[in-house]
């Protein structure tokens, strides 16, 4: 009873705060989107913003590893997919990118709206036409000097074993001719599983990033080989 209560405690302040920070992030969008092209500004405050639900759940103790592996460089970002927190979790590098998001979750409230002011790209899972275009907008966004962050699982894993990659991250990789940076997450599959919304008590989450992979690593591998050796390194870092 007293988890159903946090949870529900929870997802109310998350509700209405959003209507707040929505606002705050359409104000910033008007002053700075004539000369901050990338939008890093309204990145860097919708990180804030998600950031504020972790560190408001003191049982949800959250570590950031490895951030000195991110350079002054554009990458292709690719991580394992747990879990809903695993959003909210990666908005705490504050490192700025484009995310790839199924675009269900641009038609919420306040949250998907900041998502299209932010220029994140939308997927409809299953559509080949949608594929193109997120792969065209992704290229977009590289070209434009812009990260892009993709879940290569496509949807979340049940039991927390790493997924099987699908090959569009790393086709966007081997065009751009850009390097992969891998994040390894890990904790948040216990403190929220798939398919529940209730609080499941204390736990630690680690966000743990890799070394980069340059390009001249995986040239002379196909996509589809790419996807193998890039889930082999973040399932590695997910035992350690």
């Amino acid at each position: 009873m007293t988890n159903r209560i946090i949870s529900v405690f929870f997802l109310s302040f998350m509700a209405l705060s959003s209507m707040v920070f929505f606002l705050i992030a359409l104000i910033i969008w008007l002053v700075t989107v004539c000369f901050d092209t990338r939008l890093r500004i309204l990145h860097y405050f919708t990180c804030f913003w998600a950031s504020i639900y972790t560190w408001m759940m003191p049982a949800w103790r959250v570590s950031i590893e490895g951030k000195r592996h991110i350079g002054e460089k554009t990458y292709v970002v690719v991580s394992n997919h747990q879990s809903l927190l695993d959003i909210l979790v990666a908005f705490r590098i504050f490192f700025p990118f484009k995310w790839v998001s199924k675009a269900e979750i641009f038609r919420i409230p306040f949250v998907g709206w900041n998502m299209t002011l932010n220029r994140y790209i939308k997927l409809v899972r299953g559509n080949k036409k949608s594929v193109r275009k997120m792969l065209d907008d992704c290229t977009t966004a590289l070209a434009g000097g812009s990260s892009v962050y993709l879940f290569p699982e496509g949807t979340r894993s049940k039991n927390g074993a790493v997924k099987p990659f699908k090959p569009g991250a790393f086709i966007l990789a081997h065009n751009s001719k850009l390097p992969i940076l891998p994040i390894a997450i890990t904790g948040t599959q216990e403190a929220l599983p798939k398919n529940s919304l209730n609080f499941h008590g204390r736990h630690l989450i680690t966000v743990r990033i890799l070394e980069e992979i340059p390009y001249a690593a995986f040239q002379g591998l196909n996509p589809e080989e790419t996807a193998v050796m890039v889930r082999e390194r973040i399932s590695e870092a997910m035992e350690h």
